[in-house]
């Protein structure tokens, strides 16, 4: 347990010196401007270049894994639109929202460095492959519902192409394809250059957690709305066990990627849920509710998740032969 506790609490723990930064120092939000374009331009496309361009092509080449996170993924979602709706009585727009809080997990910030860190080098493409597919689908569902729900009643089809083009573009997949491209044609890429990538990839985890505990310290904890807690159970629970279970199904996986995407689906909800909540002007204050318990939660459920896995106790049928 021990163990398990010296790899998690250095993560917490910079979250929690972001938060208590945060509290004690009254800086204004917009400081966090350029430390924000520095995570999701510079130090995070850095990490996903090098371990997709790291990885053998052939490897990344699983459907079977990419279908069983994805649809994990899908499915907490709409559970979690289902739990706002009926639950919250929110309108289908905030519920779009309710199901980012119960679908997305933290998977940028936290995920890499985590995962990683917990079950080696090995876990590096599963993890990439889920940020990039799981990427895919929430930034697909989400622009889609908030165009389909909003009073503007945009043409379906321009409404599509503008969500394609936002998730091409998107800096992190970009990162990722581009890592591909390079695995794929064995390119090597110069010393200086790998070397500076490495420099920039080794300040994504650290700068990213405590961005996260300032962003979540200027967040108001207001009134807990009736649907949040629900999320929170959907997103810290019931996602990691849809994840096991379709791992088992679709299996066998190599061991190390089964207990990745499991440990990737414990993750508490994204920081993000709350920033595309203020992009588009929806469930703002229960986003921001959503993320700060969601994230203090997990301390407990994370970490039960973590010491699991490492002890056996979260095993799979084919692990021996994996």
């Amino acid at each position: 347990m021990m163990d398990v506790l010296n790899l998690a609490l250095p993560y917490f723990g910079l979250i929690f010196i972001g938060f208590a930064c945060g509290k004690v120092k009254n800086l204004p939000e917009t400081g966090l401007a350029w430390m924000n374009f520095f995570l999701l331009y510079v130090s995070l496309p850095a990490l996903f270049f090098r371990i997709m361009a790291k990885t053998p092509f052939e490897e990344l080449n699983n459907l079977p894994f990419v279908i069983g996170t994805t649809l994990a993924t899908a499915t907490a979602f709409f559970l979690s639109v289902g739990t706002g709706k009926f639950l919250g009585r929110l309108t289908m727009r905030e519920a779009g929202m309710a199901g980012l809080a119960g679908g997305y997990g933290n998977i940028g910030y936290m995920g890499p460095g985590l995962a990683l860190a917990v079950l080696g080098p090995k876990a590096a493409v599963p993890t990439a492959l889920v940020f990039c597919f799981d990427s895919i689908f929430l930034f697909s569902i989400a622009p889609l519902m908030m165009a389909l729900t909003s009073g503007d009643k945009r043409p379906l089809l321009p409404t599509i192409g503008i969500v394609i083009k936002h998730i091409v573009l998107h800096p992190l997949i970009v990162a990722a394809y581009l890592g591909a491209f390079v695995a794929a044609f064995h390119i090597q890429m110069p010393v200086a250059v790998d070397g500076m990538l490495l420099f920039l990839q080794n300040s994504a985890a650290p700068v990213a957690l405590f961005a996260l505990g300032v962003t979540v310290a200027l967040r108001p904890l207001g009134r807990v709305p009736w649907e949040v807690p629900g999320l929170i159970f959907i997103k810290l629970l019931i996602h990691p066990l849809i994840v096991f279970g379709l791992m088992l199904l679709l299996g066998p996986f190599p061991p190390v990627w089964a207990a990745t995407a499991v440990l990737l689906a414990s993750l508490p909800p994204a920081l993000n849920v709350f920033v595309i909540a203020r992009q588009y002007d929806s469930w703002i204050e229960p986003a921001s509710v959503a993320v700060l318990l969601g994230t203090f939660v997990s301390v407990l459920t994370l970490t039960s998740v973590m010491y699991f896995l490492k002890t056996g106790q979260i095993a799979f049928p084919w692990a021996e032969t994996g």
